[in-house]
């Protein structure tokens, strides 16, 4: 059972597919981010294998631009151990419809959410991307609205020589962010365990992100990359959401943006 919170009328649709909002199907490139959650110990290992095995059939997608495949952190996901039971599929689309389509009728996405308890997907645009991933730019960035709720996507790639120093900053880090009550949702992923890590994170607005971003451990963290070179490669992007679908701990999270 699928269900839509729509943004930014905040219509909540129980169906298996999300209605099309008027003048939203043109040709804008979406990203989805899919979380799936897995409860018996045949699904969880499936699940690990198809960090493998789900490439070649992940790039036959029809409509499918850029993708990965990620595992996930413990706790809130911001840690070097292991979530075994949570993974994740980032993919960009030329348009909305396409999206909606090759996620639902795909054979690979239906086989995810057939092994999996959970599943949630969020569909958004860029609004802002700087840096690569894998040597490429994967987000084509549209107008910025920096007014409403968004979401941001950091990810890196660590060098080897700064893996320690990076995660022993992290728990300070996973700390500040677990406590801050303006964060909607936030988790940590990863391509490859312990050198190329991701952040997703849903944030009510860019004050409130920025709030978080520029005080305490997490600034500290980020003058340390800088200062420091601990990274080989980086990128940042931020979002407008415009949907999801699906549930993430019985509900979906946007709800508790609260838009009317």
């Amino acid at each position: 059972n699928h269900r839509s919170y729509e943004l930014p009328n905040a219509r909540i649709m129980c169906q298996h597919i999300l209605t099309h909002l008027p003048g939203a199907q043109g040709m804008t490139q979406i990203v989805t981010i899919s979380f799936f959650r897995f409860g018996s110990v045949r699904s969880r290992l499936w699940a690990f294998a198809m960090m493998g095995l789900a490439r070649g059939q992940m790039s036959r997608v029809p409509g499918i631009g850029f993708w990965k495949l990620f595992g996930s952190g413990s706790n809130e996901g911001f840690t070097p151990k292991p979530n075994v039971s949570v993974y994740a599929v980032l993919a960009t689309w030329p348009d909305r419809q396409t999206a909606e389509r090759s996620l639902q009728q795909s054979a690979i996405f239906a086989r995810y959410r057939q092994q999996a308890i959970e599943n949630w997907t969020v569909f958004m645009r860029a609004e802002t991307a700087r840096g690569q991933w894998s040597g490429q730019t994967p987000f084509s960035t549209t107008t910025q609205n920096q007014n409403g709720p968004l979401a941001v996507i950091t990810r890196a790639t660590l060098r080897p020589r700064n893996l320690a120093r990076f995660w022993r900053r992290v728990p300070n880090i996973s700390q500040v962010i677990g406590q801050d009550p303006n964060v909607v949702f936030k988790i940590g992923i990863g391509e490859v365990p312990w050198f190329q890590q991701v952040t997703f994170s849903i944030w009510p607005s860019l004050e409130h992100m920025n709030n978080f971003a520029r005080k305490g451990h997490h600034a500290r963290a980020i003058q340390a990359v800088r200062m420091e070179g601990w990274f080989k490669e980086e990128l940042y992007a931020r979002f407008t959401l415009i949907a999801d679908t699906g549930t993430w701990e019985g509900d979906s999270p946007l709800k508790k943006l609260d838009i009317s």
